[in-house]
């Protein structure tokens, strides 16, 4: 059975996220979205507030996948540098653009509108712009690229924007069993012989720590409905056989 793949990655842009200073909270945001409309979040990547850096993986995440997500850098200090280095990129120039001045005299005052605010407005050549209901100052969309904000209220704006003009793919199914206390170690074997019978499907094994115990979870996923239905059914199978030899 075939599937329409739709691929993306994210590349988290700052050194405020490197220094742990700030907890993204973004990635988390967009896998969730890409997840509901069928497309496969491949790659995360993160680098720091330096152009070769950001050039370099940019070009490298956007031959790979259908789409490239970038959080931060977009605002109006010195070091919010991924317009120019995203223009760099693609081998563009990056002017003020004046669809993006109108956008921010919505919210700024034609006085207020200083130097530092205008940077904002500055946008590759040919990119189109990804509005911002939050504070205006727009995102930018250019090639397979999608440009926004780090701060995680302006970007969600931003990703709610973009979602509606995206191409969706097949949705993944996901499927879980809880093993309950059963230690990974006593249904590895098992659980890789059921991976190999279903070679088109994901089957991974989660644990958490609660109540002083390891707690299990074996989650099925996939785009084939029919196999991830079989799948989780021989999975609830094994964890039973083996729940019930372990009274």
């Amino acid at each position: 059975m075939t599937h329409n793949l739709v691929t993306a990655a994210v590349l988290v842009i700052g050194d405020e996220i490197l220094s742990g200073r700030t907890k993204d909270k973004n990635i988390g945001s967009i896998a969730t979205r890409c997840s509901e409309i069928g497309i496969d979040l491949r790659e995360v990547r993160v680098v720091p507030d330096d152009e070769d850096e950001i050039v370099a993986a940019l070009n490298a995440l956007r031959s790979r996948y259908t789409y490239v997500f970038t959080t931060g850098g977009i605002g109006p200090t010195h070091d919010d540098i991924t317009a120019d280095s995203v223009a760099k990129a693609f081998g563009v120039g990056i002017s003020e653009d004046p669809r993006a001045i109108a956008l921010l005299l919505q919210r700024i005052k034609p006085e207020d509108l200083n130097e530092a605010r205008r940077r904002m407005a500055r946008i590759p050549h040919g990119a189109d712009l990804v509005e911002n209901s939050v504070s205006k100052a727009p995102g930018f969309w250019i090639g397979n690229v999608i440009v926004m904000a780090g701060v995680p209220a302006v970007m969600n704006a931003m990703l709610d924007a973009v979602t509606p003009l995206l191409t969706s793919g097949a949705r993944t199914i996901s499927r879980s069993v809880a093993a309950g206390t059963l230690p990974e170690g006593a249904y590895a074997s098992s659980l890789g012989e059921i991976a190999l019978r279903f070679p088109g499907l994901s089957i991974g094994s989660y644990p958490s720590f609660r109540d002083g115990a390891f707690h299990n979870e074996i989650v099925v996923r996939g785009k084939d409905s029919l196999a991830v239905d079989q799948a989780t059914e021989q999975v609830g199978t094994m964890v039973a056989k083996l729940s019930g030899d372990g009274r």
